[in-house]
């Protein structure tokens, strides 16, 4: 392996994503040559020692391919000036390295990392910036011990930083002793990258490590489609193909975890055996449990006479209630648990505001949620009651209560007599699961959703089990009222949802703009919700207007589309801070998506807020989520703003539970893999003022006719049958 010293001279490309560099390292001779690697953040003037190849690129010539990087510490001090600066220090730019420096010169990072308190010498330092700067010193240093070994046993500079921040001081002693525990506690690597670095570390293909790490990963992988099993041999044959091990090896694995409850097997129909993850097994027999004991429990007396009330309500409030409307306020006082289902326009919101009136009346205590904060907000806005998440509502992130996450459980069940949730066919089972556990038999639980929309993003079909399961009580209104026909998004939404192909108009509150042409829809998007439709309704570009995709990548899915609207709607500025992390460049004002649950922040998948600071030095956001009770302000380090992604475009699928003033949405053959009718219906359903569909009339129509519903394997209808048939 050759062998170069030298310094860098410039960096002329820079991958954050997989830590792909080009760069000028300017060698001790004065000759400068191009190297190329995965390497970590490098700055102008580091004086860096690389191991590795020559390599001849057709285009750009000779290029030194680094395998090895070993960055020194600098001696000069320009050298520890750029050091200082170069951004990799929290709380240091520019400005305050040269004034360290100045003040310290050559004994600058001796000083810093034993005697910071000396820095309180320098005008405008205090104990805690200087503090702060020390740490920083010290954890980089941490960094590149800690990468030196890992780069050794093939994992990127990127991955290095991520297995530091999880583990600290303990990083190198995990990936020794387990690299598959990467897999479980690092966010952003799976078992696949962590399989990479065991193989490099010599753990055989038949570790029992490795195929217990590579059955929980496809497991995982399974229900990450929406499926709470798998079905036992489909599932061997594939992991072992993916492993590249025995069915043998793989069945005794799956014993093992067995044994020790990670997994459970069960027998499902036509003599199939099923293999469940714990927590989602757990969740299957206990919802089913739960269900029983709300459906068996006596509801609680009320004194109230249902006519007197509804002839009351109904004049109070100038409103008729069609039938079955009636019908769901008397079943919400015979029943236990309840369903009521509809499409837009068929007047849930009315039969929640009414419920909710008659439970008040009878002085009973209600609680509302919804599994958004929009919902939440516009389920509170509509009935002029409190309503919560029903993250916050369970109090999730409460670690001190008997070590759960959720504050509100069996032990500390929930203080209501009435439970509404709204916008249910977006909760998956888990979380379904906790919510029942905080309930009390004897309490009403009152479920609304539409149950033709998507199912949740999480795993399992919920609300379209309960349905289909026929021991629910459940009320379908199939009424639309009179100011909802006025609506083309409520008619076209149900003649999407009947298979029949909406009304395609240029006036109303639903229009359709034929264009074939993907690359035009990626130029005509940005014009819309920058000027047309802001100009037509007088909203807001960013706030009232949301733009859904069926898909993620292409050249009209969510990732492009988000990089054309945000150089639309928020450009780069002289004064406006941005920082970048992997390919996405966050600038003040973007509109940003939570990507994973994080319960200490109390922000979870799928919340859109604003980012409304951001620290360069630091390297430091603030964003602010909307809440039912005003703004909730989520500060992110650096490490950790891959959990946001830009959401001026989102996924239908990221959208349920929400409504936004307008819709954009394009339609075209390139989604030809996602074109279903549920899709279609719940894009529509999302638009509160107006539905812009953009692509051709052939994508639209393939939409409606497909219903084909993804099947998602879960027992829960089963189950709920099955104890029924046992009384």
């Amino acid at each position: 392996m050759i062998q170069l010293e030298g310094t860098v001279d410039r960096i002329t490309f820079y991958n954050e994503d997989n830590f792909y560099t080009v760069a000028k390292l300017k060698l001790q001779n004065n000759r400068t040559v191009t190297v190329i690697g995965n390497l970590p953040p490098l700055y102008i003037g580091e004086e860096l020692e690389v191991r590795g190849g020559w390599v001849q690129h057709k285009e750009y010539g000779e290029q030194f391919q680094v395998e090895e990087w070993e960055s020194k510490v600098p001696q000069t001090l320009i050298g520890i000036e750029r050091f200082l600066g170069s951004g990799l220090l929290k709380g240091v730019g520019p400005a305050t390295a040269q004034k360290i420096v100045r003040y310290f010169g050559l004994e600058s990072l001796d000083i810093i990392r034993n005697s910071p308190e000396q820095m309180l010498k320098i005008p405008g330092f205090s104990m805690v910036k200087a503090d702060r700067i020390a740490e920083s010193l010290r954890e980089q240093g941490e960094i590149q011990r800690i990468m030196v070994f890992l780069q050794g046993v093939g994992v990127s500079p990127g991955y290095a930083l991520k297995i530091y921040r999880t583990y600290k001081n303990e990083a190198v002693k995990v990936v020794t002793e387990n690299p598959y525990r990467l897999a479980d506690d690092v966010f952003g690597i799976g078992f696949k990258i962590a399989d990479q670095i065991a193989k490099k570390m010599g753990v055989s293909n038949d570790s029992p490590y490795r195929i217990q790490a590579g059955i929980r990963f496809w497991l995982n992988g399974n229900s990450s489609e929406g499926h709470i099993y798998a079905l036992e041999d489909e599932f061997l044959a594939k992991a072992s193909k993916e492993l590249e091990v025995n069915e043998l090896q793989l069945a005794a694995a799956v014993e093992e975890l067995l044994l020790k409850k990670e997994i459970f097997r069960e027998d499902g129909p036509d003599s199939q055996r099923l293999i469940y993850l714990a927590p989602f097994y757990y969740s299957e027999i206990g919802v089913v449990a739960k269900i029983n004991s709300l459906l068996q429990a006596e509801p609680q007396s009320i004194s109230i006479e249902p006519a007197k009330f509804l002839e009351k309500y109904a004049a109070e409030n100038q409103i008729t209630l069609a039938d079955k409307q009636q019908e769901a306020v008397l079943k919400s006082l015979q029943h236990n648990l309840l369903v009521i289902t509809g499409g837009p326009g068929t007047g849930k919101t009315t039969i929640v505001k009414a419920i909710l009136s008659l439970f008040k009346t009878a002085r009973c205590r209600v609680m509302m949620a919804a599994p958004t904060g929009r919902a939440a907000k516009r389920l509170a806005e509509t009935t002029q009651e409190d309503a919560k998440t029903i993250h916050r509502l369970l109090g999730y992130g409460s670690e001190e209560f008997n070590g759960s996450r959720f504050q509100f459980n069996e032990d500390e069940p929930l203080a209501t007599d009435v439970l509404i949730i709204d916008e249910f066919s977006m909760v998956d089972l888990i979380l379904f699961y906790n919510l029942l556990k905080a309930i009390t038999p004897g309490t009403r639980l009152i479920i609304v959703g539409d149950v033709d929309q998507l199912p949740s993003v999480g795993p399992g079909s919920v609300l379209r089990d309960l349905i289909h399961s026929a021991r629910i009580p459940t009320i379908r209104l199939n009424v639309i009222f009179r100011q909802a026909q006025k609506s083309l998004i409520i008619a076209n939404a149900h003649r999407i949802n009947q298979g029949e192909f909406p009304l395609l108009s240029k006036s109303g509150d639903f229009f359709f703009i034929e264009e074939a042409a993907p690359e035009q829809i990626v130029k005509t998007i940005p014009e819309l919700v920058k000027t047309r439709i802001p100009k037509f309704l007088g909203c807001d570009p960013v706030e009232d207007i949301q733009v859904l995709t069926p898909m993620r990548r292409t050249i009209t899915g969510v990732e492009n589309l988000n990089l054309c609207l945000q150089e639309a709607l928020n450009p780069p500025a002289s004064g406006k801070s941005e920082v970048k992390t992997g390919m996405t460049t966050f600038r003040l004002g973007d509109k940003v998506m939570q990507l994973k649950n994080d319960y200490q922040k109390s922000v979870f998948n799928g919340d859109i807020g604003r980012i409304k600071a951001i620290d360069p030095e630091e390297r430091r956001m603030e964003v602010v989520f909307p809440e039912v009770d005003g703004e909730h302000k989520v500060v992110y380090d650096s490490e950790e703003l891959d959990q946001l992604v830009l959401a001026y475009v989102i996924s239908v699928h990221k959208s349920q539970g929400n409504e936004y003033p307008v819709v954009v949405m394009p339609v075209t053959t390139q989604h030809f893999l996602m074109l279903q009718r549920n899709l279609l219906y719940t894009a529509v359903t999302r638009a509160k003022k107006m539905a812009v569909l953009i692509g051709t009339k052939k994508a639209v129509a393939i939409a409606v006719k497909n219903n084909k519903i993804d099947e998602r394997n879960s027992l829960l209808k089963d189950r709920l049958l099955s104890v029924a048939d046992s009384y």
